[in-house]
């Protein structure tokens, strides 16, 4: 099973990375399909591919490098690296995707600009926390 879904996602990837096809996106999501975001908000299939219908414009030209692909069982796990053309700007991709009955079922994804990845990334330490006072309970 962990074989086959991963080639699921494989081909749903390949059809919008290669041609833009969202149509193609489309047929590899179940009809109840979800798409989660990092800020708590969920999306159904039709608002999800008319938001990457959308995204298709800015986006044109954009590289995208498939850093790792994992598979456990119902799960597959894409990390990816994006850049747009002409030295715009560059994100990290993280998409965790449920696979059910042969169709990817529930998305969740993180995005970082490359940018950022420094400052993101010491979010937890005591000069940080004292400049946005945020506090970090365990």
């Amino acid at each position: 099973m962990t074989t086959e879904n991963k080639g699921i996602v494989q081909r749903a990837l390949a059809g919008l990375i290669e041609t833009g096809d969202v149509d193609t996106l489309a047929s590899f999501l179940s009809d109840d399909f979800l798409h989660h975001r990092s800020d708590s908000t969920t999306s159904t299939k039709v608002e999800w591919l008319a938001a990457v219908q959308a995204a298709l414009g800015p986006t044109a030209g954009m590289q995208v490098e498939i850093l790792h692909l994992l598979a456990d069982t119902d799960h597959v796990v894409v990390h990816s690296r994006r850049r747009l053309p002409d030295a715009g700007p560059e994100i990290v991709v993280v998409d965790v995707l449920r696979v059910a009955d042969g169709l990817i079922a529930e998305g969740w994804e993180i995005i970082e600009p490359v940018a950022q990845a420094a400052a993101n990334g010491t979010w937890w330490e005591p000069d940080q926390q004292s400049k946005t006072e945020t506090r970090v309970r365990w």
